[in-house]
């Protein structure tokens, strides 16, 4: 199965965010190169909250270009065999962190928000990991820091998509 596929039957599934989850599958429709950041109408990304509900936190990351306080996450590549693989691949290569596993139920929210040209649109499909006791954080070259924040810090360093994110995430644990 291709990412398209996989990405199709994940958004078709979803059962939250009628309006836009009808707006991702529309932009797949309209759009076969539409999972890829050559895609310049806009594309599917794939993003991860790490979370470590036994302390409270979670991890998120300065982005270098953005400037922003935000989960870890970002283009599908061509090897990810899932959005889901995808999003796990992410968390992992940005947060430095070994072990993390899928919060189960598949994506958590969706967020369509515009991204400096030549990307434009990013549709988001966000997942949530947990991390693993012993987790050690590492940052990337895509972050200028990586940092936890207890649940309640959360609004006061992020936008209200992080925000929205952690509550839904949240309310699945």
């Amino acid at each position: 199965m291709s990412l398209h596929d996989d990405a199709v039957l994940v958004l078709k599934a979803y059962e939250d965010q009628d309006e836009l989850r009808q707006a991702y599958l529309d932009h797949l429709a309209a759009h076969p190169d539409g999972m890829w950041k050559a895609c310049h109408a806009g594309h599917i990304t794939a993003s991860a909250l790490v979370i470590d509900p036994e302390h409270g936190r979670v991890l998120l990351t300065l982005h270098r270009k953005l400037r922003m306080w935000l989960q870890m996450g970002g283009h599908c590549e061509p090897a990810d065999t899932s959005l889901a693989a995808a999003a796990l691949r992410e968390a992992t290569e940005e947060s430095g962190i070994a072990g993390l596993t899928l919060l189960p139920g598949g994506p958590v929210r969706l967020d369509r928000h515009p991204i400096p040209p030549p990307c434009h649109v990013h549709f988001d499909v966000q997942y949530a990991v947990l991390a693993p006791a012993d987790a050690v954080q590492q940052i990337s070259d895509e972050s200028l820091d990586l940092r936890w924040f207890a649940y309640d810090e959360v609004a006061d360093v992020a936008d209200e998509s992080v925000v929205r994110l952690l509550e839904a995430t949240r309310a699945r644990l």
